[in-house]
């Protein structure tokens, strides 16, 4: 050979021969340990293992949520039950005073109701005004939540702050303002109106027509949920990749197309749970009605919450006002399942 170690040179490759053999040693012995406790995890982790922990986790949900849900039923359910005997029972002033004791009637007062052409037209007020508020709600929502979108950033956080002075109006106040603008004596409403050629609105009642007074109400429910709605679905909307909207637009989809096929399905569970909560909110409607017609409310007014107030507190026959308050309950079980069913939807899609 033309090279040969010398000594010194050949004492160094055996210590780094010997060296090499200790690093191979130990990552040799590294393997073998964890090579032994995966086979000894191995079993712990078997089919059976797999299949409880997965049903643990589908239940958990429902664990978490049953503190929630006790305290619920413990706030509401006697109050619903004492209403559940109550409209079974022929309950009036002599009872509630205790000077005579309650009958029972069973199903007489639901009877009654049901074949009453007063509590059907309440119901008739009640289903109208709801489908026509909330439509017309969700859509100056969603215009709003859109324009909010475009405008710049100072504009947007204008929108939001009247939106949110709005939204912290109490109702009883928001409904006394309504009043005043639309009194027939000094009400703004009138005076603007009035202004127009060939308009005459002086002292004009907008609540002797049936017809100008739902108007009226609506105005003032769309108005009082707008602000909630807008900023609701600004937030779905903003949530949109952007990614989505560039390639839509680059494509040539027009600004309906970008809306109807990338938009909106993708804010759809969220429009339906917003929907569904304004369908339970203005199916309840008392207050406005209530503050409007002064505590009063005609015959062409009533809605199922003041019909049920009327029927027990001012003609004092609280068994038929429990039994209007019963059927409110039955008609919205629905709409809240519907909810529910949406928000667990929603869950599933972000799991």
């Amino acid at each position: 050979p033309l090279w040969r170690p010398t000594a010194r040179q050949g004492s160094m490759a055996g210590v780094q021969r010997f060296r090499f053999g200790e690093e191979r040693a130990a990552v040799s012995m590294t393997l073998t340990r964890t090579s032994g406790d995966v086979q000894r995890q191995t079993p712990l982790a078997g089919p059976g293992r797999v299949r409880r922990r997965r049903r643990s986790e589908r239940f958990l949900p429902y664990l978490l949520a049953l503190p929630a849900v006790a305290l619920v039923i413990g706030l509401l359910g006697y109050p619903l039950y004492r209403m559940i005997v109550v409209s079974l029972q022929q309950y009036e002033r002599p009872q509630l005073w205790g000077l005579r004791p309650a009958s029972w009637v069973g199903l007489g007062n639901y009877t009654h109701l049901l074949t009453d052409r007063v509590f059907w037209a309440v119901v008739q007020h009640t289903a109208v005004f709801t489908v026509v508020s909330v439509a017309i709600s969700v859509v100056l929502g969603m215009a709003v939540a859109l324009l909010m979108g475009r405008v710049s950033r100072w504009a947007r956080y204008l929108m939001t702050s009247a939106l949110m002075l709005v939204w912290a109006m109490p109702q009883l106040v928001s409904s006394q303002v309504f009043i005043w603008m639309i009194d027939a004596d000094f009400g703004v409403v009138n005076w603007l109106i009035d202004q127009l050629p060939g308009v005459n609105f002086f002292k004009h009642s907008w609540f002797a027509d049936p017809a100008q007074g739902w108007t009226v109400i609506t105005a003032l429910v769309v108005w009082q949920g707008l602000p909630f709605l807008a900023i609701t679905m600004h937030a779905g909307l903003s949530q949109v990749p952007k990614d989505l909207v560039e390639a839509a637009t680059v494509d040539g989809a027009g600004a309906w197309r970008v809306f109807a096929s990338v938009r909106l399905p993708i804010v759809r569970p969220l429009l339906g749970i917003v929907t569904t909560l304004s369908v339970i909110w203005n199916f309840q409607l008392f207050t406005q009605v209530w503050t409007l017609r002064f505590g009063k409310p005609e015959p062409s007014y009533q809605t199922l919450s003041t019909y049920a107030y009327t029927q027990a507190f001012e003609s004092g026959r609280y068994g038929l006002g429990a039994a209007v308050s019963i059927i409110t309950v039955i008609l919205m079980l629905g709409v809240t399942a519907f909810y529910i069913r949406q928000m667990f939807r929603v869950g599933e899609a972000e799991a």
